[in-house]
Parts: structure tokens; C-alpha cells; sequence
């Protein structure tokens, strides 16, 4: 037992010095977090590196990457994955949903109160251990169903 004991007490201890390392906003994560929070299409990690370096010119695109998941594993920031395209990120903790269009991508938030929808997969789903829900309308963008018709 005093194996595990000092295990426990060792794990602990890791994982609390890596709370306080990561609550510690550098001056390159403060700056990709600020430019995330400024934006509101959902950029991605390219656009982010591209409009930090305005701010922090000798950032690297490494180091944009890591702030990044530091930030969405720290809860300031939200990943919003599509297949095929690259990952964006939203400032927005709130809960919302998105609109994706699948023609041009762009992503834009929809701000609706939405039901909490974890327990209610979880009723249908009682052998699994529901984290998360996100929701997700799929179209077209109004430009891009503008230049449909007009190319129709």
C-alpha cells in the first residue's frame, strides 16, 4: 500500500506543478488567445500563426501549435474539427452551436439556448460515459447558395 501511497502523493504532485506551469500565460499564448478571442470566423492554427507574428514577430508556428493545446486542453479555447479540413478554434466557451458551410467552410457560430444534451444520450446510451455534445448544421453559406443559383 505505501507503494501506491507514494505513487498517488507522486502523480499529485506532477500533475499540480503542471497546473501552476500551464496557468502561467507567456506573452506568445496570452497573444494567440487575444487573437482567437478577436476573431470571429474560427481560425485556424495557419491564420493564428499568420496574425500573431503581427504581434510577436519571432513566434514560431511550433509554438503557435502548442499554445494552442494547451489552451484547449486549459479550457480557454474549443476545437472544432471537420474531416478534411484543418482544425479551427473558437473562443466562445458558452454553450452554442455552429453552422458549417460545405462549400466554402466558413463556420459560424449559432447562438441558441440549447438543451444539455449529455444526459439525454446517456439515457439512450447507458453502456457509455458521455463527456461532451456539440451540435452542428450543415449547408451552404449564403454566398455560396447565391453563386449556386446564379451558376445554375
Amino acid at each position: 500500500m505505501s507503494g501506491n501511497f507514494s505513487t498517488q502523493i507522486l502523480g499529485w504532485f506532477l500533475y499540480t506543478q503542471n497546473q501552476m506551469a500551464i496557468v502561467r500565460f507567456t506573452r506568445q499564448r496570452q497573444a494567440v488567445l487575444e487573437v482567437v478571442q478577436h476573431s470571429s470566423d474560427h481560425p485556424d492554427a495557419a491564420r493564428i500563426y499568420d496574425d500573431v507574428r503581427r504581434i510577436v514577430p519571432s513566434i514560431s508556428l511550433g509554438t503557435v501549435y502548442r499554445s494552442l493545446e494547451a489552451l484547449v486542453s486549459e479550457g480557454h479555447l474549443l476545437q472544432i474539427q471537420q474531416p478534411g479540413m484543418p482544425t479551427r478554434y473558437d473562443a466562445r466557451l458558452e454553450n452554442h452551436a455552429h453552422f458549417v458551410c460545405g462549400s466554402c467552410g466558413q463556420v459560424v457560430d449559432v447562438l441558441t439556448n440549447l438543451p444539455d444534451l449529455v444526459p439525454l444520450a446517456a439515457a439512450f446510451l447507458p453502456k457509455f460515459e458521455i463527456s461532451t455534445a456539440q451540435v452542428e448544421f450543415h449547408g451552404q453559406c449564403s454566398e455560396c447558395a447565391t453563386r449556386a443559383r446564379v451558376l445554375s
